[in-house]
């Protein structure tokens, strides 16, 4: 269900077996055959543990009915020539040597992975593809993961092999660090490679293990709103909060922030100085909390479970300063709406600057929830937000037939 503000009408999310219809129809017009192989990976939308991911923490994201879709075949050269519906040019990249970074287009992403599949020895042929995404951009639900994550899966569907999930995720991290200059946790690529549908992705980010969590409960329905304000993630301000935390744990003398308490932090405050000793503080919060959430979730403790969020919220924007008017915004009007309207809990969602919030409520209330914020946003703002309801999804997989 998609959500617009001043109106009432419901559109259906988009279709994953369309999209490749689409996908397919794309491939053929630009490249004149079909696309025998087909993969997708879906976006992520992380219900809590934001900057925590390259702090060791844990983090609980789970992946979403929005998708990237990559279809293809190969083209018996030695380059890969890549088209995709958000431009008229045709992509062409050389395939003789390893590739390199360097790119600022879209396809440094797909350059990043393809060199993942070249450092493990692997030849890949030249090939023709095909991109179509209903993934936002810049909404904060991991389009760039979702992208990494499908170019990997069409990759093993060209070169006939399988990659573990863990590894491919992994594979995927390193293009983002090494292609597209940002310094990203594992959380994206781990949540666009391992979703399952009705299972939140709980990820211990010191061990790299993820942990399938049930998020069965029919009666619960989470709503992303994109503000539609954009952000850039390799324009600094992501890269200074990574900063900002390696500099508190190296002035603490620890090797983990696992390691690390919340006395400490306190104990520390004026040698860690500002702003570093209110990062560590939101990290040190924040991983208690995404530990608590869990639990309450499991327990459908939804009066624990909210104020968890909220205080993650207030957390990612007073002591992390990631957030902004317009994430705000959204999530003070889902507080207003509160308990006895059926929001359970609301924070915004990915790396900020910009992006989505999330918002867990009760099923029966989603519409009128929707409505409301949708209304409320766009009054303040001037922005008709983009809102959707989804489940947890099925995360990076090829497509047959």
């Amino acid at each position: 269900m998609r959500y617009e503000s001043g109106t009432a009408m419901l559109e259906p999310n988009p279709n994953l077996i369309d999209l490749v219809a689409d996908a397919r129809a794309g491939h053929d017009a630009r490249f004149a055959g079909p696309a025998p192989i087909a993969a997708a990976a879906p976006g992520r939308v992380n219900l809590i543990g934001e900057h925590i991911d390259y702090c060791d923490g844990f983090v609980m994201p789970f992946a979403i009915d929005r998708y990237v879709v990559m279809v293809g075949r190969p083209n018996g050269g030695r380059e890969a020539r890549v088209a995709s519906t958000v431009s008229e040019d045709i992509a062409n990249i050389p395939l003789d040597d390893p590739l390199e970074p360097g790119a600022t287009d879209w396809t440094k992403y797909l350059r990043g992975v393809i060199r993942g599949f070249q450092d493990r020895g692997h030849n890949v042929p030249g090939f023709d593809a095909f991109l179509v995404s209903s993934v936002p951009v810049g909404a904060g639900l991991s389009s760039s993961a979702a992208l990494e994550c499908a170019a990997a899966t069409f990759l093993e569907g060209l070169l006939d092999t399988v990659i573990d999930t863990r590894e491919k995720a992994l594979l995927c991290q390193k293009a983002e660090h090494d292609f597209a200059d940002v310094p990203c946790g594992i959380m994206d690529q781990f949540a666009s490679a391992y979703g399952k549908p009705n299972r939140l992705v709980m990820i211990d980010c010191r061990s790299a293990e993820p942990e399938l969590v049930p998020f069965d409960n029919p009666d619960l329905t989470v709503l992303i709103a994109n503000t539609r304000v954009h952000h850039e993630l390799s324009d600094g301000g992501y890269a200074s909060r990574r900063k900002d935390t390696e500099k508190g744990l190296e002035i603490l003398g620890k090797t983990s922030w696992r390691d690390v308490t919340e006395a400490e932090v306190l104990s520390h405050w004026d040698a860690l100085g500002d702003p570093v000793n209110r990062r560590a503080r939101h990290v040190v919060g924040e991983i208690a909390r995404t530990i608590a959430a869990a639990a309450a979730l499991g327990r459908n403790d939804f009066e624990t479970l909210g104020p968890l969020m909220a205080a993650s919220h207030d957390s990612l924007r007073d002591d992390f300063e990631v957030s902004c008017k317009e994430l705000d915004t959204l999530v003070d009007l889902a507080r207003r709406i509160g308990r006895k309207g059926g929001v359970i809990g609301a924070r915004m969602t990915g790396a900020g600057f910009g992006g989505s919030t999330v918002t867990l409520c009760e099923s029966r209330h989603a519409d009128d929830i929707a409505a409301a914020l949708a209304t409320g946003y766009k009054a303040v703002t001037g922005i008709q937000a983009d809102i959707f309801a989804t489940r947890p999804e099925r995360g990076a997989h090829q497509i047959t037939g």
